[in-house]
């Protein structure tokens, strides 16, 4: 019997800093991870936020299925520096097959959303970098 998509376990979490911005973040590293993302949820605190960690460079793309709220997205190459920052809006009341979809303008590896208008309210700007920090 399969298990429920969203009774699977809860993600991890790390220390991250964005530019100057110390934060903890839920991490997604699997496929199952990435898909999920931040599905249902109600809201984000301000400081909260999911970070997708990929295998691999390349043009990403994300929409969003299932998710209540409107949310920032950063996207990171391969050495942490953000390349692309988009303003995501609610998929909630669209028929999946209507939403649009954010890719990256640049191959990126990392992506960081975050409660919508974090990366300006907090003046992260292209080029800022993106450190994991020790666990």
């Amino acid at each position: 019997m399969p298990v429920s998509l969203f009774a699977a376990t809860p993600f991890k979490t790390r220390s991250i800093k964005v530019g100057t911005k110390t934060l903890v973040v839920e991490v997604a590293e699997t496929a199952d991870q990435h898909e999920r993302g931040l599905m249902f949820r109600e809201k984000l605190g301000e400081n909260e936020g999911m970070l997708f960690i990929f295998k691999n460079v390349e043009t990403r793309f994300f929409w969003m299925k299932n998710t209540l709220i409107d949310l920032s997205i950063g996207y990171f190459d391969g050495s942490g520096t953000l390349v692309d920052v988009q303003e995501m809006k609610s998929g909630k009341g669209i028929p999946d097959a209507q939403l649009p979809s954010y890719p990256s303008a640049k191959p990126a590896k990392y992506a960081l959303e975050m409660q919508k208008g974090w990366f300006e309210k907090n003046k992260i700007k292209i080029g800022a970098k993106l450190q994991l920090l020790k666990p």
